[in-house]
């Protein structure tokens, strides 16, 4: 049997070019949220979602000075996590917890919920974005892949069908999870999309996509092998290579381009919905 591919990325933190720029757009969002709304304490639940390095997509919270809890129901997972954490010399909460349609939290106890690309994997995702919203005293963050997007249309149907067995891909439809919040009285102030890179999101490395085409060409998998290809927002953190969110930014001129997020529908690898709870 297969090993999970988060398994991999607790100790290699090589995540390829595509995760590194997810990370860093999301935290110059996340930055937004801090300073705007004065988020002081923070739940993200679940925490694996994302692909590469598991648990760290609230890092750059943690950097700001918000107290962070973390919530995951794998525990060989949630250890690495923590290990990971410790690496970085941060403080966190850290729970097991393997019922997500009911959080071990006090009502309102959070001045953010937020969860990124995790719903699908989920046997009650409903439940847990009502959860999400019990627990926070100011806002909710709910962030999934976009259906629309070119590169996952070509691992829906060309290079990763499998994945698509395993999962409820209803959870995409941001109108479904919108529908769900606004039922528990979220009013939304925010909407688009992020992570929006000149290149299709496909949630593999550019090499094994070749591969899967049939794209049999050494000078092309060579430009995205071997020790000049690596990628790693745990060497950003841990400051090995202090310019990388620089070197990677650089691609960000869609993700920053002034027009309406939905032209960028096509392109953009995340939608997201923010609202303000209890109002």
């Amino acid at each position: 049997m297969t090993e999970p591919v988060w398994k991999k990325y607790l100790t290699d933190y090589n995540e390829g070019l595509g995760v590194v720029y997810e990370r860093f757009v999301l935290n110059d969002y996340l930055d937004q949220l801090v300073d705007e709304h004065g988020i002081r304490s923070v739940l993200e639940a679940p925490l694996y979602g994302m692909a590469g390095v598991s648990g760290i997509n609230s890092v750059h919270l943690a950097q700001r000075g918000c107290d962070v809890t973390l919530v995951d129901s794998v525990e060989e997972r949630l250890d690495g996590v923590v290990r990971i954490w410790n690496e970085l010399n941060l403080p966190a909460r850290f729970v097991l917890h393997q019922d997500f349609a009911r959080l071990p939290f006090e009502d309102n106890a959070f001045d953010l919920t937020w969860e990124w690309a995790g719903l699908w994997y989920l046997s009650d995702a409903q439940a847990l974005l009502r959860e999400l919203v019990r627990v926070s005293r100011k806002l909710i963050l709910v962030a999934m892949p976009n259906s629309l997007q070119v590169g996952y249309l070509m691992r829906k149907y060309l290079i990763d069908r499998t994945f698509f067995s395993t999962i409820d891909e209803r959870w995409v439809h941001m109108r479904r999870i919108k529908q769900v919040l606004r039922e528990e009285g979220v009013r939304f102030i925010d909407q688009g999309v992020l992570d929006v890179p000149p290149w299709p999101d496909t949630v593999m490395p550019a090499a094994e996509v070749l591969r899967r085409l049939g794209i049999k060409s050494k000078k092309l998998e060579a430009q995205f092998t071997g020790a000049g290809w690596a990628w790693s927002t745990m060497a950003y953190y841990l400051g090995q290579e202090p310019d990388l969110y620089q070197r990677v930014m650089k691609y960000a001129w869609l993700d920053h381009a002034p027009i309406p997020w939905q032209l960028k529908l096509v392109w953009a690898h995340h939608r997201y919905v923010l609202g303000v709870v209890g109002t």
